[in-house]
């Protein structure tokens, strides 16, 4: 492909990806300034999509035009070891791929127990029973899922 037919495509993309960025960021309120420093990054970078059939970048069709992305590290091994060695000690992995069910589930008198957490007292469920009763924000309707006060606003419109 010729240069100029190659910087007619980049533009043509350039200002796709502009009145796209203009129209997801409508909302943040950035500066026409920033808008252009963005379009001309993405289009230093190749971070804008050149083949719109496939949605791949101008960056991935042509690696060797642009610059390397940086490489994001993970976990080391010995991390990564670590990690498979408490799962395993734990059950803490799926055994059961049909069911998504943890080993842990599966055979819980082959691990450790779960440490208990303190959960919340009678009184505070029967307070908490009682607010949503008296704001209506409890399910009416169970097969829409709306609740009492989305039912009946003009009763419960008052309520603070």
């Amino acid at each position: 492909m010729n240069r100029s037919y190659l910087s007619a495509i980049a533009l043509t993309v350039a200002a796709l990806a502009a009145g796209q960025a203009i129209a997801a960021d409508a909302t943040v309120g950035k500066t026409r300034a920033q808008v252009n420093a963005e379009l001309a990054e993405a289009i230093r970078t190749g971070d804008i999509v050149a083949n719109s059939e496939t949605g791949q970048k101008a960056n991935e069709l042509n690696p060797g035009l642009y610059p390397a992305k940086p490489v994001v590290q993970g976990n080391t091994r010995a991390q990564v070891k670590a990690e498979l060695a408490e799962a395993i000690r734990t059950g803490n992995f799926v055994a059961n791929s049909e069911t998504g069910q943890k080993a842990n589930e599966l055979t819980p008198g082959l691990y450790p127990a779960k440490p208990a957490t303190q959960g919340v007292t009678r009184q505070q469920v029967k307070a908490e029973l009682m607010e949503a009763i008296r704001t209506g924000d409890i399910i009416a309707d169970g097969e829409t899922g709306k609740k009492l006060n989305e039912m009946y606003p003009q009763r419960y419109n008052r309520v603070n």
